[in-house]
């Protein structure tokens, strides 16, 4: 695909990723949003044509029921790939893994969410990480949001030659926040019954060479996740290095508690006066100064927002398939800026 032609870009599943990818695909001038299909007939898909996106119907049936509901829908799902060259999909966790048939049949690129195996696309994606290796495939999978924060730092770690092994605790929310009314835990904590859980074995998915090991628990928020590492690095370092290495990241923020960002509500809340869309956090917001280091053992802890933080890596990922950028470092760039990446840590961040 040339440079001067824009990308047209499908998102099949208009939910909690899928109305976050689309907003970004809009927002990027090498892009344009074809439309998004969806089988709801409720508040979610009127929003999606008040923003001007063309809305379709999963199947010819959904279609049917969202035009009787008064949807204004284009056609269904396969009238929507026709008219694009990669398609995303949101939609629930396995589901995509049935759609990949429909996708290779067509001939069309597509993504998946990291709530697909791996074995789905043979491939996952970090942008910083594994940029290279999507080129000009047919297909990627971007990982979920706790594995994306663990490829970042440990990339950056890595990348600064300091990577030796790193083990991990995750402290999960519940739910996403907007349907936490029809589920989730209170008054108890639900560890994942393995160790390791799966974010670990998942990094590796995207770089084999990673020595890390996590232990995850479920906990009574909706917010955003929790991480605490303990890693060993490669030789006795400074504070000023590793904070080096981390900062090298666009996609780390560097904040501080005596900033006030001391909660992952209060860097919610930060999220909210950027002007961020649905109060994104795209970004690893790491503690730079509760972080700590002795001798080769380095100690810290990082706020995950489990509705964002792909969104950027999916950007990037239609550029690689697509090749319309080669240079990993180009699009990361491209995307940050269009996202309002980098803001973060001048406001609240390292001094």
């Amino acid at each position: 695909m040339s440079q001067a032609k824009k990308c047209r870009v499908a998102v099949n599943g208009y939910g909690v990723i899928g109305k976050r990818v689309a907003e970004a695909v809009a927002r990027q001038d090498d892009m344009e949003l074809a439309g998004v299909a969806d089988i709801s007939t409720d508040w979610r898909p009127r929003v999606a044509l008040q923003k001007g996106f063309r809305l379709f119907g999963a199947t010819g049936e959904h279609t049917q029921a969202m035009r009787e509901s008064g949807l204004e829908v284009v056609g269904n799902l396969e009238d929507l790939l026709g008219v694009s060259d990669l398609v995303v999909d949101c939609t629930p966790k396995r589901i995509a893994a049935v759609n990949v048939d429909i996708y290779r049949q067509r001939g069309i690129k597509f993504i998946v969410q990291g709530g697909e195996k791996h074995e789905v696309t043979g491939h996952s994606f970090v942008a910083e990480a594994s940029y290279s290796s999507a080129l000009n495939r047919e297909s990627t999978r971007v990982v979920s949001c706790n594995t994306t924060s663990i490829v970042r730092t440990l990339t950056a770690l890595k990348h600064a030659g300091l990577l030796r092994r790193a083990r991990g605790t995750l402290l999960r929310r519940a739910t996403d926040p907007w349907e936490s009314h029809l589920g989730g835990i209170m008054n108890t904590l639900v560890p994942e019954p393995e160790i390791p859980s799966h974010q670990g074995p998942d990094a590796q998915c995207v770089d084999p060479a990673l020595d890390v090991i996590t232990m995850a628990v479920k906990v009574p928020e909706t917010l955003a996740h929790l991480h605490y590492w303990s890693v060993q690095l490669t030789r006795p370092a400074s504070t000023e290095e590793v904070l080096d290495a981390f900062a090298a990241s666009s996609r780390i923020a560097l904040i501080r508690t005596d900033a006030g960002l001391s909660a992952l509500n209060t860097v919610k809340e930060l999220m909210a006066d950027l002007g961020r869309p649905h109060d994104n956090l795209y970004e690893v917001a790491l503690w730079s100064d509760m972080l700590k280091v002795e001798g080769d053992e380095l100690f810290y802890a990082y706020m995950v927002d489990n509705q964002a933080i792909v969104i950027p890596e999916t950007i990037d990922a239609v550029r690689a398939l697509t090749g319309t950028m080669s240079n990993a470092k180009e699009s990361i760039a491209k995307t940050d800026a269009t996202l309002g990446i980098g803001l973060l840590t001048q406001i609240a961040g390292r001094r």
